[in-house]
Parts: structure tokens; sequence; C-alpha cells
């Protein structure tokens, strides 16, 4: 966990949103594994950054079923398949791969080497490809496949909103198959709206979310940082500005909500609406309106798009 006081480069010409002499203070609760890019550029925007994330990937085990839907993919049984985030794209395109190589496997006798090559060269996507998200596309476009085997499409606006005004999820209608690479649970927009349709939809969940074991932990010492730095600057724990807390997920804001009530016992508390968030989507934004604390909606969670949004002020005020 990055320390509170943790200040970015004293060179950078971007002054932080601040409403007092207490430092702006963000929490970026993404996972391990996704985090880094916008703690770096927060930083150099001028603020303290502290990762506390609220989501741990786990792989799951890959089933039978799953298989069979894979394999029913590259027969050509789906008009698309859409890819919700990098950990799916990686986890997909190994088996993907791996699916390709028995096939190659049956069909030659070439050396393992030779065959391991060819199989990487030789993927053909039998449907459109659909990457929610630039870092999505990344992970399926930076390997040594041929670019002219297949397109990586994206949506203009990376959420669910805008992957459904693309011509290739629009003109899909009753009968027409998609198949969908993602974690397990997450946002049904996509899909609710599909199978209205009439439109059928497969799905592999190559990973689930988990609450990070050392979430609590990590959020208690903070708060005690925090609390000792006001305390030397004769400052109270609610005083603004408020820590700004980056939320991406309805599970990632019910395990915050968790582990900020559970530190109710302890000594220093604070309360949910003694922070700010930024928040992914109207879905999620809708929940933390509810609760009428202050927020910020974003529609991706670029590292440029978050900074953008709490340059303004937040609604609920």
């Amino acid at each position: 966990m990055s320390s509170m006081l943790n200040h970015a480069n004293p060179t950078s010409n971007t002054q932080p949103y601040n409403k007092s002499s207490l430092p702006q203070i963000i929490i970026n609760t993404r996972p391990v594994e996704r985090a880094a890019a916008l703690t770096e550029h927060l930083k150099t925007a001028g603020f303290s950054v502290i990762e506390i994330p609220m989501l741990a990937l786990q792989s799951r085990p890959i089933t039978d079923h799953d298989m069979v839907r894979m394999r029913q993919w590259l027969a050509g049984e789906y008009q698309a398949l859409v890819i919700v985030s990098p950990t799916a794209a990686a986890s997909g395109l190994a088996v993907w791969q791996a699916l390709e190589c028995e096939y190659h496997v049956q069909q030659s006798q070439e050396s393992g080497d030779e065959r391991k090559e060819a199989e990487l060269q030789d993927l053909r996507a039998p449907s459109h490809l659909i990457a929610v998200g630039e870092a999505t596309a990344t992970v399926l476009n930076n390997t040594n496949i041929r670019a002219s085997n297949y397109q990586v499409l994206q949506p203009s606006v990376a959420n669910n909103e805008g992957m459904l005004a693309m011509p290739e999820i629009d003109r899909l209608q009753a009968g027409d198959k998609l198949l969908i690479w993602r974690g397990l649970g997450g946002r049904r927009l996509l899909v609710d709206t599909l199978q209205a349709r009439g439109v059928h939809i497969d799905s592999i969940a190559w990973y689930e979310r988990k609450m990070p074991v050392e979430a609590s932990r990590q959020y208690q010492q903070w708060l005690q940082e925090f609390s000792t730095y006001c305390s030397s600057q004769n400052i109270a724990l609610s005083e603004p500005p408020k820590p700004i807390v980056v939320i991406s997920s309805g599970a990632a804001f019910e395990h915050w909500t968790g582990i900020v009530q559970d530190a109710r016992d302890e000594a220093i508390t604070l309360e949910l609406s003694d922070f700010e968030y930024v928040v992914l989507g109207e879905r999620l934004a809708n929940m933390i309106a509810a609760q009428q604390l202050s927020y910020w909606r974003v529609e991706n969670l670029a590292p440029e798009t978050i900074l953008a949004a709490i340059k303004v002020q937040p609604q609920f005020t």
C-alpha cells in the first residue's frame, strides 16, 4: 500500500484540486494488476495516491462446458465474441492458441517448435472480435499473430451502452449467437438487452473477483496514518477536501462499504459520506447517489478520464 503522504513529482505543473491545507488524497481501489497506470498518472498530476485494492482476480478452473463453447466459437457458431477485460483476453487467447495447436498436431507431423510458431501465426478469428476498452484490445493485438488474420473492434465508449451502439452488435437479431469472455458476475445491461431481442448469449467466466485478504488491514493502516497526520496539522478528519475513492464495480463498492463500516468499532472512524467517489457508469452512479454520496461519474477508467473528472465539481456535494 502506498503511504498517505506519497506525493507526486514536485516538478509537475498541474495543481491538484484542493480546498484547504489538507493534501488531496485519492484511494485507488482497482485490482493490483490494473492499478499502476492510474496511480502514476494521478501522482504526476500532484495528488497523494493510496492503493487499497477492493478486488483480487482469481483464475477459475476451465470446465468441459467452457471448452465446448470455445470449440463451437471456432466452428463459426457465434456471430461475435465480446471480451470485457485484459484478464479475460489473456485467458481466452491462451485457450484459443491451445485448441489451434491441438488441431494442427492432428493435421501435421511437424516438430514441436515449428508447430508452436505455426499455431500462433495461423490463428484466425471465426467471428467479430470486440474488446471493451483499450487495455483489452492491447492484449489481443500485442501478439505475433498476423494482423490480417483478424481485426479487434472497439466501441467508441468503453461501456455496455457503447457496445450496444456498435453496428456489429446492433444488427444481431433473434436466432443469432454471441459469446462473451468475462469474469464471474459483472454488469448485465448488454446481456439483458440482447436476450430481450432474442439473441442467444453464452459466456465463459475465466476468473472471479474476490475480496483481497489484506484490504481491511490496509484500510485501517491508512486510517491511522491519516488520523496522525490530521492531528499533527490540527485538522479535523472530516475537514475538506475529502479523500476521493475510485470505484470501478458494484462488487468493489460493496467491499469498500463493508471495510469502512467494520472500522467504526475502532477508535478512529470515518463514514462513507466522509469520502467522495469516482464511479464507472450509470448503474454504479445510481448506487452511490441512492446513498446521497458525492461522486463523479466516468464512462471509462482511462487515467486521463479520471483526472479530468475530478477537476470539476462532484454531484451531491
